[in-house]
């Protein structure tokens, strides 16, 4: 065994015996060719006068000054529609960015027979060529254009130099290096022969296209909805958040430039519904890969069940979708963790993450002390524009999230079951920007405490630390999400009563510890009831529902004779 240089990600095993160990070959004759683990993309701090605020303050000048147009990419081609929308900054949303060329149905069916074509090569390109595409997607990621993805994020999507780096530099890098390790693991994956018969399992890509649904907050997902299905053999017809569409057409500029062959991803902006019909009265749909609100996949999921007779195969449907995440304290919290972690959870990136926390359960007894730490971090808190590299919180996405947000708070401003402990202002005349908000309730099922609100508002509920076991069921039953939450307590018996009483009530589930910032390779990300379908983007188990296993049996001496010996007298 030798192993190649680490940037690369592989290994080697040359071994004969492998023919005989049912370990899936490759073109290298008796070489059996698999990834090692990758180590997660160092985050940059982008501390004031480093090398990389610089260059990154270099590109945010440089795409703040020009106005790019984007078209669609249909098998390779650059489209221009004609029917073009606008990309403005969230924090300063008289400034447009780019204009976006917007897709109408007969892009569609283009984008669909495209993909369908490009599937006939792509899913007989070996698995190791595959996952090199997405390699080298990562590498220039990593180094070319991680200025580029990074300017593009904060600027288009609000977020600032930190959110973005964890975000569309990193975490992308990762899912990148991390699928191709997983999709190793899986290849290897072979039964057993015994000495008549060799078997062995091909890893077939679904047969058809796969429709990838990617939403605004994470410029990751967008890559991780369309590299996953990809990776395995899939074709593509991606639909980005109008939103996001800058970051989002740069990525796909990434993947070009990677190697994924024309027709393989196809990049259709546009009106959802427009795209959504095409694509679910396709014969030729397989599966959807989707991240965004839950009411859009409820929705997705009843137009395939109407076209269901229509289908040349069962589709997937995986999808990862809202949340109402928790924080859960016990009275033997340590106070300063549980502050840090309702201040952070709740508002980094305006609390825009389906893993925000957006509720809280805190005892009467250890609230003075939080509350009072919460009070001396909140003017420490810099919001404005995501051209200023030291402000911790941006502007929410747009004008309608905006305007959602605020009627909850003026309901809580007025209601008798609530009050605004701190913040409850905003202002969308430059920009869609919220304070962070503290709503506390006597009402534990208050309309905040179960609706999800996208933005930097958290709801405290105070309970009698007496009745931990009594409030934690009630956790468990206020909301139909299920998919991120966290206890604070110092016993390990409290934080045991936690993890059971919550056993369904999150997917990733925290322990000191706020309940956002999965890590890919750490974490596996996901939720079900309302959140989703729990196939854990950042692990092997997503990967596996992109492929239509196929069983092969070779017999080695067939039988001559039709009998058993069981039949004789």
């Amino acid at each position: 065994m030798f192993e190649c240089e680490k940037s690369l990600y592989l290994q080697i095993e040359l071994s004969f015996e492998n023919i005989f160990t049912n370990k899936k070959p490759n073109n290298m004759n008796n070489a059996t060719f698999f990834f090692a683990q990758p180590k997660n993309e160092p985050v940059f701090s982008y501390a004031p006068n480093s090398k990389e605020r610089i260059l990154l303050e270099n590109e945010l000048n440089k795409q703040y000054n020009e106005c790019i147009e984007i078209p669609l990419i249909i098998g390779g081609k650059e489209i221009k529609t004609g029917n073009v929308a606008e990309v403005v900054m969230p924090t300063e949303h008289s400034h447009v960015l780019a204009k976006f060329h917007k897709a109408d149905k007969e892009h569609v069916r283009a984008a669909i027979a495209s993909a369908l074509e490009a599937r006939k090569k792509w899913e007989k390109v070996d698995w190791i060529d595959r996952c090199s595409v997405m390699l080298k997607a990562a590498e220039l990621l990593a180094t070319k254009y991680r200025y580029v993805i990074n300017a593009s994020t904060m600027l288009g999507q609000g977020k600032n130099p930190f959110q973005a780096e964890i975000d569309s530099a990193c975490e992308t890098i990762d899912f990148l290096r991390f699928n191709a390790y997983y999709a190793s693991k899986i290849y290897a994956q072979q039964p057993m022969s015994d000495a008549g018969a060799i078997n062995r399992l091909e890893y077939r890509p679904l047969e058809g296209f796969v429709y990838a649904v990617s939403p605004f907050n994470f410029t990751s997902i967008a890559c991780n909805l369309n590299i996953s299905p990809v990776l395995m053999g899939n074709v593509t017809i991606w639909k980005p958040a109008t939103t996001a569409v800058l970051s989002n057409y740069y990525l796909m500029k990434v993947l070009q430039e990677a190697g994924v062959p024309d027709g393989v991803i196809n990049f259709l902006p546009g009106d959802g519904a427009t795209i959504s019909d095409v694509v679910f009265s396709s014969p030729d749909f397989a599966g959807v890969h989707f991240t965004g609100s839950t009411r859009t996949f409820n929705n997705f999921w009843k137009l395939i069940g109407e076209n269901i007779n229509n289908y040349k195969t069962y589709p997937k449907i995986v999808g990862e979708t809202g949340g109402k995440d928790f924080i859960f304290a016990h009275k033997s919290a340590d106070c300063r963790q549980l502050a840090v972690a309702i201040v952070r959870g709740a508002f980094e990136y305006q609390g825009q993450k389906c893993s925000a926390a957006s509720r809280a359960y805190v005892p009467k007894e250890i609230w003075n002390e939080t509350f009072e730490m919460i009070k001396e971090m909140i003017p420490e808190i810099k919001m404005g524009s995501s051209m200023g590299l030291s402000n911790f919180m941006n502007s929410v996405i747009d004008e309608k999230s905006f305007d959602t947000i605020m009627q909850y708070v003026e309901r809580a401003k007025a209601s008798k079951e609530a009050e605004i402990a701190i913040g409850g202002n905003a202002d969308k005349s430059v920009g869609y920007f919220i304070e962070p908000t503290i709503i506390l309730t006597s009402n534990p099922n208050y309309e905040t405490m179960c609706t999800e609100l996208f933005g930097p508002v958290i709801t405290i509920y105070l309970y009698d630390g007496d009745k931990y076991e009594e409030t934690l069921a009630l956790c468990d039953s206020t909301s139909p999400y299920g998919l991120t939450g966290s206890i604070f307590a110092h016993s390990r018996y409290d934080i045991e009563t936690a993890m059971q009483a919550l056993r369904y009530a999150a997917g990733n589930f925290y322990i000191n510890d706020k309940p956002t910032g999965a890590v890919v390779g750490n974490q596996p990300f996901g939720g079900a009831r309302a959140s989703g379908t729990n196939d854990k983007a950042g692990s092997e188990l997503n990967l596996y529902r992109w492929v239509s296993p196929r069983c092969i049996k070779e017999t080695l001496n067939a039988p001559t004779d039709f009998s058993y010996p069981f039949m004789k007298e």
